[in-house]
């Protein structure tokens, strides 16, 4: 199990930026379980979906919605995986949730709590 903490949420206008942190417990450097990380979201009356995730190969891939827009990065030696969000538009507006797999070949199976960010048009 790993624990992740995230932080950074909050309101901003359409058209502004925010950047997300997540804090983790495991190594990013060693532990299995942080091999790839990623950010998913949920809106209001939305089911959830994957943003952007990252694994310790260094490959990223991002949904079609964000692309361009958001860019996630890890930091192994700080333990802390990130999310910078540009150009945000009220569609953004949902809890942001940081997660961590072993493989991209399996589920998410650990979560923080979420940040919730909300755009205001």
């Amino acid at each position: 199990q790993v624990q992740l903490v995230e932080s950074g949420g909050g309101s901003v206008q359409a058209g502004g930026s925010l950047g997300l942190s997540c804090a983790v417990s495991s190594s990013m450097r060693y532990a299995s379980i942080t091999y790839c990380l990623g950010w998913l979201r949920q809106g209001p009356g939305k089911e959830r979906e994957e943003v952007a995730d990252i694994c310790r190969d260094g490959t990223a891939t991002y949904a079609d919605s964000v692309k361009g827009r958001f860019s996630i990065s890890r930091d192994n030696a700080k333990n802390t995986l990130y999310l910078q969000m540009n150009g945000l538009k009220p569609d953004d507006t949902a809890t942001y949730y940081c997660a961590a797999r072993s493989s991209r070949r399996f589920s998410w199976n650990n979560w923080g709590k979420g940040t919730l960010v909300t755009i205001s048009s």
